[in-house]
């Protein structure tokens, strides 16, 4: 078996297959539900396309959000605040706003493809080689997706609009084998200012490793600038869980594990300046501090207790000899500097050259950073200078929720700096938009979900991924986020005499 990328025939002008508006309508106004789980259809290509003012377009987004409550819950949408906390987590996920009908995939919009037939292993376009071959599994694999192991189905559902599919069955049995399957090889991870390992199995399925270096109810000092803050390995998970609960799927799936120091990483790496790092504290712990720009020293090191250390592992994406991305440098990048200001925090007009920008300036990139900006206020990361994309899809695909250990620093301060892209711009997606509103409502209150959801990880038994306050500031920031969109859609109606903030991702063309 190999694996292949197809060729992407994609053009940018070339028009998406959209879902027909009778079937949003149908949600609405049906006494019943019954839709697909293939996720949301592709976005449309062009800005223009995106618009939707009318009232009848208002009139379906709350029959949406608050009809299906009612026709759910027996004509009393309040009931469903005092479910269970995992039941209100089904309930979302069962919402029509998370099971919008899409087409079916074309096949030049899926990443890879199982080539079917191999004629020797020497033509294979993927070469399996470990370090210590008697811990690696015989590979059985075929054609068959029965035979391929979790991480490599998901890698397989891999697509031009997201990570995985909602529902993906995939995600549930590649948690646990984050979690529990034997690791085989350790090494560095090159690059980055902080200490990261690449961590292999059996199965030949590789996760990135990021170590727990503070309290998980530790807030980030405020005097210390964005740049200078740790990466929290709960900040790494909690990302993964609020990336899917906004419905985006854009974060690769990410698990904690207690590591133990010792049998998983420096008896078995094969990397000798790791090994060469370790020592014993003072008390006795295992400690080690790897090699990196800024926090790798003897100050920095982090340290077992005596020898198992929590961490974050989350799933390697394909090799980028198979899938290469692109890294974009993000249009609001800080400065990072102690003295100096970005452009755009002193241009409120800023945003107006980024929309005739390229790949700014036509299809949904800019609602799609749109999206990560979101995300990235409400886990309140400033740390996004850049995003990266699957280069095959060209401009046309989503965005990689990459690199999201420097959010959740604090709960008891909002930046609102992070939101200034949003407001600058004045534009959102419908279904982001709908999904935010849906999450400010007590039956599917966003820090209920988030804490049901995290409550699934095998880290939540040892303590609460996230604290209470940091829960609570997710609803608040949520707020703020609903209330830039309203002050968008005002000033956009005062000025210009329309309110062009919402982008249809979720109309088709009449006819």
């Amino acid at each position: 078996m190999a694996l292949v990328s197809l060729p992407a025939n994609h053009q940018p002008c070339d028009p998406l297959s959209l879902p027909n508006t009778r079937v949003l309508r149908d949600l609405a106004n049906t006494s019943s539900v019954s839709v697909g789980t293939r996720g949301l259809a592709a976005p449309p290509t062009d800005a223009t396309h995106g618009d939707s003012s009318s009232k009848d377009a208002k009139d379906r987004e709350q029959a949406l959000i608050d009809g299906f409550l009612v026709l759910n819950e027996g004509g009393n949408a309040s009931a469903n605040t005092s479910l269970p906390l995992m039941s209100k987590l089904e309930a979302l996920f069962d919402h029509p706003l998370y099971n919008l009908p899409r087409p079916p995939i074309p096949e030049e919009d899926w990443l890879l493809r199982v080539k079917a037939k191999v004629e020797s292993p020497e033509k294979s376009s993927q070469l399996w080689v470990g370090d210590t071959e008697e811990d690696l599994d015989a590979v059985p694999w075929t054609s068959d997706s029965h035979t391929h192991p979790p991480w490599l189905r998901l890698h397989l559902g891999i697509s031009r609009w997201q990570l995985y599919a909602h529902r993906d069955a995939n995600v549930e049995p590649l948690m646990e084998e984050l979690a529990t399957q034997p690791i085989v090889s350790t090494v560095q991870k090159s690059g980055g200012t902080q200490l990261k390992l690449v961590m292999s199995f059996s199965d030949y399925g590789q996760a990135l490793f990021k170590p727990m270096k503070q309290d998980r109810d530790q807030e980030t000092d405020y005097n210390l600038y964005y740049f200078s803050d740790f990466e929290r390995h709960n900040a790494e998970i909690a990302a993964f869980h609020l990336d899917r609960i906004l419905g985006y799927r854009r974060v690769p799936p990410v698990v904690g594990r207690l590591v133990n120091v010792v049998t998983e990483i420096k008896d078995i790496t094969t990397d000798r300046k790791l090994a060469r790092t370790f020592f014993n504290s003072p008390v006795g712990n295992v400690c080690f501090y790897g090699q990196c720009s800024y926090y790798c020293s003897t100050e920095h090191a982090v340290c077992g207790r005596p020898a198992h250390l929590e961490a974050s592992l989350a799933l390697m994406l394909p090799d980028p000899a198979l899938a290469s991305r692109r890294a974009w440098r993000s249009p609001w990048r800080r400065s990072y500097s102690r003295s100096k200001k970005a452009k755009w925090e002193s241009d409120p007009d800023y945003c107006s050259g980024v929309k005739t920008t390229p790949p700014y300036n036509k299809g949904s990139r800019l609602v799609d950073f749109m999206d990560l900006v979101v995300l990235d206020f409400l886990m309140g990361n400033m740390d996004r200078h850049h995003y990266e994309t699957f280069e095959k899809f060209g401009n046309d695909t989503f965005l990689l929720h990459l690199d999201n250990g420097r959010g959740f620093g604090r709960h008891s301060k909002d930046e609102p700096s992070i939101l200034v892209p949003l407001e600058q711009c004045c534009r959102i997606r419908r279904s982001t938009w709908l999904r935010l509103r849906l999450l400010s409502q007590p039956p599917h209150r966003l820090s209920d979900v988030m804490r049901a959801s995290l409550s699934q990880d095998p880290l939540h038994q040892v303590a609460p991924l996230l604290s209470e306050p940091h829960l609570a500031a997710l609803d608040r920031r949520l707020r703020t986020v609903l209330d830039a969109v309203s002050r968008c859609q005002e000033r956009r109606s005062k000025d210009v005499g329309v309110d062009d903030v919402i982008y249809d991702d979720m109309a088709t063309p009449a006819g």
